[in-house]
């Protein structure tokens, strides 16, 4: 017997035509919806974030939800203020993935206004915590810092990568601040095939953010690899530094006979711990360069009020019982640099009975060591 094909009825007709067109709405529906994720994560941070490299992180498949904020000038558009250049640029967004974590980047001009000297927030923070960032290397001027938590069975993490570019003008910089926080995600920031690609979203927003504001800066290279920061138990003998800790000298009285340090390489904040033969520290060492010193000073001038004299005032000196500070100039430098050391033990014997004499010398030795890395003049030091 032979078989009849079905008739179409018209009736039939009209509703599969019914169909194709909901089915075609439908399908227009979700290209519109994707194209728009698409076109606001384009424009995210004035349309410098690098689109590929956020995919990789939080996922190629991800939803995102994508906020910007965009306030200021930077360079020629930039407001005057007390006859010197104010870059008062401030570039925020945020791309969060559901379950995955997020993306936060900041941009930030300096020099800032000195009207902002002392409040509000510090653009330039890389956050503090037991261990020391790492520099960037592979010609970057920049950090990288990681901060882990176990939250039951998921491991929580956060990396942040700072990517400080010296403008072509003279004093003129943007400090790029890109903040990964992983949320119970497969991969770990104690993965190193892993890490490059937190890295590599600062430096494509830098590339990008240096070409979109005219700021003439000198690139790095590709970043292929990025240790781990420093932890406390990952302390040597002094003697043997060759870091930022090289040069200091030990101290008998004070017990100073070992160092947690990081390389130097170009690095905008520099670090170093010195600590008794055990690593229990002592004494932590710092060196802040552009944006970086600037916060640091607007900081102590906002904490430090009922001091007589801060790093804002006055080239060297001291700051309460345990505290000595040092500047030097640098060439291109948005800000003088600023050397500090501070007592660190936890229980506070070194603030009791400080070793003055030997904190002047290893922050001399400190700051003339990273000034000279710099290519800054010698730093001013304090005097007693």
């Amino acid at each position: 017997m032979a078989l009849t094909r079905p008739t179409l009825t018209r009736r039939r007709v009209r509703a599969l035509a019914a169909v194709a067109v909901a089915l075609a709405a439908l399908t227009g529906a979700i290209v519109w919806f994707a194209g728009s994720e698409d076109r606001a994560l384009e424009g995210a941070c004035d349309g410098v974030l690098p689109v590929g490299e956020v995919r990789t992180v939080l996922g190629e498949d991800a939803a995102l939800d994508v906020t910007n904020r965009t306030e200021g000038a930077f360079g020629d558009k930039a407001a005057k203020s007390g006859g010197k250049r104010a870059n008062n640029l401030s570039v925020r967004c945020r791309i969060a993935a559901e379950g995955t974590g997020h993306i936060a980047v900041t941009i930030a001009g300096s020099p800032r206004p000195r009207a902002e000297y002392g409040y509000g927030e510090l653009y330039a923070v890389v956050p503090a915590s037991h261990t020391l960032p790492v520099p960037l290397g592979n010609g970057w001027s920049g950090l990288f810092a990681t901060d882990t938590a176990r939250l039951g069975d998921a491991e929580d993490g956060t990396a942040t990568t700072a990517v400080l570019l010296d403008c072509a003008r003279r004093g003129d910089s943007l400090l790029i601040t890109v903040e990964t926080a992983l949320r119970g995600a497969t991969t770990t920031l104690d993965d190193p095939a892993v890490r490059p690609d937190f890295v590599r979203t600062a430096t494509a927003t830098a590339e990008a953010a240096n070409d979109h504001w005219g700021c003439g800066a000198r690139l790095g290279a590709p970043v292929r690899t990025v240790g781990l920061p420093v932890n406390e138990d990952e302390y040597e003998p002094l003697l043997g530094a060759k870091g930022t800790c090289a040069a200091v000298p030990t101290a008998s009285r004070s017990a100073v006979s070992t160092a947690r340090e990081t390389a130097r390489d170009r690095a905008p904040r520099e670090s170093c711990v010195l600590g008794t033969r055990d690593g229990s520290p002592l004494y932590r060492l710092e060196a802040y360069y552009g944006p970086y010193a600037e916060d640091a000073r607007s900081q102590y001038t906002r904490d430090y009020d009922y001091e007589n004299v801060t790093p804002a005032e006055k080239p060297a000196g001291r700051l309460g019982q345990s505290a000595y500070w040092a500047g030097a100039t640098c060439p291109r430098g948005a800000e003088s640099a600023l050397y500090l050391i501070r007592a660190a033990d936890a229980d506070g014997e070194t603030r009791r009975r400080p070793d003055l004499a030997y904190e002047r010398a290893a922050l001399a030795a400190f700051a003339a060591a990273s000034a000279t890395h710099h290519g800054c003049a010698a730093p001013s030091l304090p005097k007693g």
